[in-house]
């Protein structure tokens, strides 16, 4: 749960339609749909039908009979059950509103209305009752509007095992199906920031992986070279993938983020690889052995690096108490995608440069037999 949210729910998303009598149907066919779901607890909607109101309905020919017109029945009722100011006196220099009300014991109960009476245009006194007909029902307290539409909320939590993903994707794929084409859905709270930062997680994913291809085809020299380098990237973030599966962590921001910081910390392993065998086959030695080579001075430095990377991210993934689950999702990241990335890299990234730089070994092999 995000910070500051305490007691808030985690699952909130907001249905919109043209009409609240089609939303609260809509709303009975999405609390059945997820009262079957395993995944979601404690569902509610902000419309409930508990508030009670009263509609007077006029017999128009009985009234019409007894000559009493809707507008006096209007204004009997505004001024007797709520309030009505006819005049205004003044009293020692001071004005004052005379407000016209029945008091408290004639207007406690809609059954008091009977004792009330209307004066007909012939000047009679009519009682309310043998015109009008009373009927209560339930209606909601207030009524909501998103991004101008009507609009009902609904909110719930997740259960255990199962991610932000996973609920949204029921209500996209399963709950719409039972709504017509133009019934709308929109996401608040955590889920509207799941599915923010999902959408530009994979576009901040694809950034960094540019940015660091271009940072290293500038070190290199090479636009070759850093695809090198590169295959690194994937495979820690493989591992790291893997681990968040069979330990049951999901795919969040905490985890997301880490996944950036492996794009950093495994193509350093290539780049310490990649260099000094550039470097060997400068000074003439051929591509395998200086591979070989490269491979086996730079083994400590790696191991050093990234056992220390690893290490570090330990206690992340072990930690307890309050918020843990953000620190543990960044923990496991970084450990298995650190320990996925430096066992990969001694095996990938060699066998990598070998295919990349076959062509050009075979140039410079026909070179040197050419000048024998």
């Amino acid at each position: 749960m995000g910070i500051g949210a305490s007691g808030s729910h985690a699952l909130q998303f907001v249905i919109g339609g043209p009409d609240y009598n089609e939303l609260a149907r809509w709303k009975n066919i999405i609390l059945a749909e997820l009262a079957q779901y395993p995944g979601v607890a404690d569902i509610d909607s902000d419309y409930k039908e508990t508030t009670p109101k009263f509609f007077v309905n006029i017999n128009k020919d009985r009234a019409g009979d007894l000559k009493v017109s809707a507008k006096t029945i209007g204004s009997t009722l505004e001024a007797m059950l709520g309030s009505k100011t006819v005049t205004t006196y003044i009293d020692g220099g001071r004005e004052y509103d005379v407000i016209l009300q029945a008091d408290h014991e004639s207007r406690s109960d809609m059954q008091d209305v009977s004792n009330m009476y209307v004066r007909s245009d012939n000047g009679e006194l009519v009682p309310l009752d043998n015109i009008i007909d009373i009927a209560e029902s339930g209606t909601p307290s207030s009524l909501t509007r998103h991004d101008r539409t009507r609009s009902i909320t609904f909110s719930g939590n997740i259960n255990d095992g199962y991610s932000m993903s996973d609920i949204l994707n029921f209500i996209e794929t399963k709950v719409k199906k039972k709504l017509p084409d133009y019934a709308q859905i929109y996401y608040r709270g955590q889920s509207k920031d799941f599915k923010e930062s999902d959408g530009s997680m994979l576009f901040i994913f694809s950034l960094a992986i540019l940015i660091s291809y271009l940072a290293l085809t500038a070190q290199f020299e090479s636009f070759k070279h850093p695809l090198i380098v590169m295959l690194s990237v994937p495979l820690g973030g493989f591992g790291a993938l893997v681990a968040l599966y069979l330990l049951g962590y999901t795919m969040n921001i905490y985890s997301q983020i880490g996944l950036i910081m492996l794009i950093g910390l495994n193509s350093k392993h290539g780049i310490l690889i990649v260099e000094f065998a550039n470097q060997l086959r400068e000074s003439g030695m051929e591509m395998k052995q200086a591979l070989l080579e490269a491979a086996r001075l730079r083994l400590r430095p790696i191991m050093m690096t990234g056992i220390s990377t690893v290490a570090g991210a330990i206690p992340l993934m072990l930690a307890t108490g309050a918020s843990c689950v953000s620190r543990q999702n960044l923990g496991v990241v970084e450990v298995f995608g650190g320990i996925s990335g430096i066992l990969l890299t001694l095996l990938v990234v060699p066998v990598g440069y070998v295919i990349f730089n076959s062509r050009n070994n075979r140039v410079n092999i026909q070179k040197q037999l050419q000048k024998k």
